[in-house]
């Protein structure tokens, strides 16, 4: 059973992370986090070293549960190529999933952090490897059992792939369009029954 002390802090960062999130670390002032938390700026630091070590708790929270679902996903019952697709649904209603967090992580963090925040910014990189290194498992195991063809390693393949659904959520998020990051999913499934599937 968690201490009251463990039980503060999990408040703490769940109820910021989605701050953090939206506004960015630069962004997001100490009167947001305790007018959200309901807590004072003491309390908080009593909890965390400073805003940076509290903005990147919030941001591996936030990580750890697009990391969870993507596990999920790749981790389903299937052959390889029925992960991928799995997958790609994910993101087709990706939006869904990142609504209650602030928006995508990898994105709005990533970018976000780039030029003020080292720490953030390579927590970023972290999760966007990890991702790319799930997919590419999926692929190989793809490979292996003789299911997918690919022209390239699976790890190279699995950042390809990556990059466009990444670039897309990027565009739905800028221009606020879904059709961006719909039709590139549409798009990406017809390449993977085209161009991969043995």
């Amino acid at each position: 059973m968690s201490t009251k002390a463990e039980r503060t802090t999990a408040y703490i960062v769940e109820t910021v992370a989605p701050i953090f999130n939206k506004l960015g670390y630069v962004g997001t002032s100490m009167s947001d986090l305790t007018q959200a938390t309901g807590l004072t700026k003491g309390a908080l630091y009593g909890n965390f070293e400073n805003k940076e070590a509290l903005a990147l708790a919030a941001f591996e929270h936030n990580s750890n549960l697009l990391l969870a679902a993507i596990d999920e996903k790749l981790n389903a019952q299937g052959t390889s190529l029925q992960k991928l697709f799995v997958l790609t649904n994910f993101y087709r209603h990706y939006d869904d999933f990142i609504k209650d967090i602030g928006g995508c992580p990898v994105l709005n963090v990533g970018v976000d952090a780039k030029h003020n925040n080292s720490l953030l910014s390579a927590a970023a990189k972290e999760t966007v490897k990890s991702i790319e290194g799930k997919i590419a498992l999926v692929i190989e195991n793809g490979v292996n059992s003789n299911e997918l063809k690919i022209p390239v390693t699976p790890l190279q393949f699995a950042k390809q792939l990556f990059t466009m659904i990444q670039g897309a959520v990027a565009m739905a998020t800028i221009t606020g369009d879904k059709k961006y990051l719909l039709n590139t999913i549409a798009y990406l499934d017809q390449l993977i029954v085209k161009e991969i599937k043995n």
